[in-house]
């Protein structure tokens, strides 16, 4: 079938989004999934963040989601959490385990030290902490006692999926068993000591023992893990109303040690096997987050989750899933079914973008170039619409217009303009691949916290990975 045939059926398909107040229709669309995924071709684009903002606002608001999941590390998204789930007072759970209660939403974000900090510390990120903890404010303001009201005064959580923060995860799992059981906390740092100093820096732990420099750790962070289990029950009773949440806190830092030591062991054996095990433990935490708040709240649990579009649309309907790669879009319609999930993902042709040349550098203001012809991004760009919502799920004819293989664009941390084409794109069938897309023609970089390096030439470095 001819483009022009598709991109005139996309033109009377296509619900366009001229104001915020058109994403009704986008909630409306996602009917009563419990699981909704939230992409971005980049990760350094404001509208993509605001829009998934403003949805995420909504589902809250109007269809009872619990909380936000994010491509973000555990510890530095449950700082976030604690403050925007807190009362006016401080935490008392906060400060027993050693971290200072933030008094407002920047605060709040500096847990988010390492590269790359602006994907968090951003200006519509500060927004979306300061709604949330308004909004859990106004919540358990408004709530009355008995049991009907203990899932409002819980609040609207934030949480991390991701899995690469051994050295802070660990130093979470001793703090907690100082505070419950002091025996064990000795027990854990002796099982963490062999990492040694190289905990600091996990690449070169993972390098030293895949190539046999080192003795690995896995074993311990297994012991760890199992003795935490082992002592749940006891743990679980001690007395305080967050009782129940810290010890779930802690455990999730105990996996994410473990799983992030299998991970910088495996990154050096092939990009396929650290990608799957990133992926599957990012699956695991929702699940487990889910299982948690299902049994705090007494009923199932409704999640927003924002990663990229390589984490969200599913796998198995683009070139890295032929080439052995899973996701976590592929893994959470695997074991929730279509009926439970929407994957919602984002494309834009051209327009500015917060970005680095290569990883650890500073940030920059890029231009993005003009997507490429063949591409889905070329083919939405020529509808002549500037912004619109797509939805391809139970759409027959719609869906096997955009079922095609066809080259899609991400865009992560890293942006190498000159080398685009073998660095950012990729074949992948996008009505297989998401539920539904939002394309926003022209896009603007993001707006970090910390300062933006302008770049003074064109130079591409010969730099991978993408950092998605």
């Amino acid at each position: 079938m001819s483009d022009q045939t598709i991109i005139e059926a996309l033109q009377r398909e296509a619900f366009p989004l001229t104001e915020l107040d058109h994403l009704s229709r986008v909630v409306e669309e996602v009917g009563e999934a419990s699981i909704v995924l939230l992409g971005e071709a980049t990760h350094g684009s404001r509208e993509f963040y605001r829009i998934r903002a403003e949805i995420t606002k909504r589902l809250i608001t109007e269809k009872g989601f619990d909380a936000i999941a994010v491509e973000a590390d555990w510890p530095d998204a449950l700082r976030v959490s604690r403050y925007v789930r807190a009362s006016q007072t401080a935490p008392a759970a906060a400060v027993t385990l050693g971290d200072t209660p933030a008094s407002e939403p920047r605060q709040a974000l500096q847990g988010f030290e390492r590269f790359p900090q602006w994907m968090w510390r951003n200006t519509e990120i500060v927004e979306l902490v300061a709604w949330l903890k308004q909004h859990n404010q106004e919540r358990q303001e408004g709530s009355h006692q008995g049991a009907q009201d203990a899932r409002q005064q819980d609040g609207i959580g934030f949480y991390g999926l991701d899995l690469y923060s051994l050295r802070n995860s660990m130093e979470a799992v001793v703090r907690y068993l100082s505070t419950v059981d002091p025996e064990a906390a000795r027990e854990a740092r002796a099982r963490y000591a062999c990492f040694d100093h190289l905990a600091e820096d996990p690449q070169r732990y993972g390098y030293a023992a895949t190539f046999g420099m080192r003795k690995d750790c896995e074993d311990e962070v297994i012991r760890q893990l199992v003795a935490m289990t082992t002592e749940a029950g006891r743990y679980a009773d001690l007395d305080g109303d967050n009782a129940a949440d810290e010890l779930f806190y802690a455990q999730q830092n105990a996996r994410v040690a473990q799983n992030a030591e299998a991970y910088y062991r495996t990154m050096f054996l092939g990009r396929n096997a650290s990608w799957n095990l990133r992926d599957e433990h990012m699956a695991d935490t929702l699940d487990a987050l889910r299982a948690h708040i299902a049994k705090r709240k007494g009923s199932a649990a409704k999640v927003v989750v924002w990663a990229h579009n390589s984490h969200i649309g599913d796998a198995r309907a683009t070139e890295m899933g032929d080439h052995g790669q899973l996701n976590l879009g592929q893994l959470v319609r695997e074991r929730h079914g279509l009926a439970e999930t929407f994957l919602l993902g984002f494309t834009t042709h051209d327009g500015t973008v917060t970005a680095a040349s290569e990883w650890d550098a500073p940030a920059e203001k890029k231009s993005v170039r003009a997507s490429l012809a063949h591409s889905y991004e070329r083919l939405l760009h020529d509808t002549g619409l500037k912004q619109f919502f797509l939805r391809m799920r139970d759409r027959r004819y719609l869906s096997e217009l955009l079922q095609e293989r066809r080259l899609e664009r991400a865009i992560g941390v890293i942006y190498l303009p000159e080398n685009e084409r073998m660095s950012h794109y990729f074949h992948a069938s996008l009505s297989q691949q998401f539920d539904a897309v939002i394309h926003v023609d022209t896009t603007h970089a993001l707006r970090p916290l910390e300062s933006v390096v302008q770049p003074q030439h064109d130079e591409a470095p010969e730099t991978y990975p993408t950092g998605i």
